[in-house]
């Protein structure tokens, strides 16, 4: 295992998901039931399943396109996302 990996893949994931509308709808479905475990259980697993299948779609695309161009269209697609949010229309 890659020990240095693991590290900036849990901080990154980790500041990014800090204060955002998971995290949010977490404290929101707590509060809401009573049952904090239960919905630590059910929102953990779901992060888990998120994050297995954006895992596995990389490992796909990696076989088929270059890094580059996966890297390009990442930038592209944030970019994209920043206008419409910035435009209003999303």
């Amino acid at each position: 295992m890659d020990w240095k990996i693991l590290a900036t893949t849990f901080g990154a994931i980790f500041l990014a998901e800090l204060g955002d509308k998971t995290q949010l709808a977490c404290i929101l479905m707590a509060a809401k039931t009573g049952k904090p475990w239960t919905v630590f259980l059910g929102t953990s697993l779901a992060l888990v399943m998120v994050s297995l299948i954006g895992v596995l779609l990389a490992q796909a695309l990696v076989n088929f396109l270059p890094t580059e161009w996966i890297k390009r269209g990442a930038a592209v697609g944030f970019m994209v996302i920043g206008a419409l949010m910035l435009w209003g229309k999303l």
